[in-house]
């Protein structure tokens, strides 16, 4: 039998992706990071701006989205960026629109673009953005 040596080295490529991909999810790597508590945020709000001390927290549902506020009245606009986060501090350009069930923030920074957020109390965190 004459295996042609195109489908030998197809096999090969699979069985060693296969592999690799098996290596991958044993040493869980990837997955998505999304923002549990409290604290991940904070932790997040550090990360993107040295000095920045979150002290109220709203967390989108699903954890991808978080927005931020400290004792300066700053306030911190968290959204995932592939497997990181991604961060801005609003200025006076950033706006807010109500949906029913979610808040779209848009910061000002066309490459941030703007954000969607499901939060519980929206309407405190609508109220300090038109305030900025």
């Amino acid at each position: 039998m004459d295996i042609p040596p195109l489908l030998v080295q197809f096999a090969g490529s699979l069985i060693a992706i296969l592999a690799l991909y098996a290596l991958a999810r044993a040493m869980r790597l990837g997955g998505e990071r999304v923002l549990e508590n409290d604290e991940s945020v904070k932790s997040v709000a550090t990360e993107v701006e040295d000095g920045f001390e979150a002290r109220r927290v709203a967390i989108a549902r699903g954890g991808l989205a978080a927005l931020a506020s400290d004792d300066e009245g700053r306030i911190m606009l968290i959204k995932r960026h592939g497997n990181q986060f991604a961060g801005r501090i609003l200025s006076s350009d950033a706006r807010v629109s109500e949906e029913v069930d979610a808040i779209i923030v848009t910061c000002g920074d066309p490459r941030f673009g703007p954000v969607r957020l499901s939060l519980d109390k929206p309407a405190t965190w609508v109220d300090a953005i038109n305030r900025l």
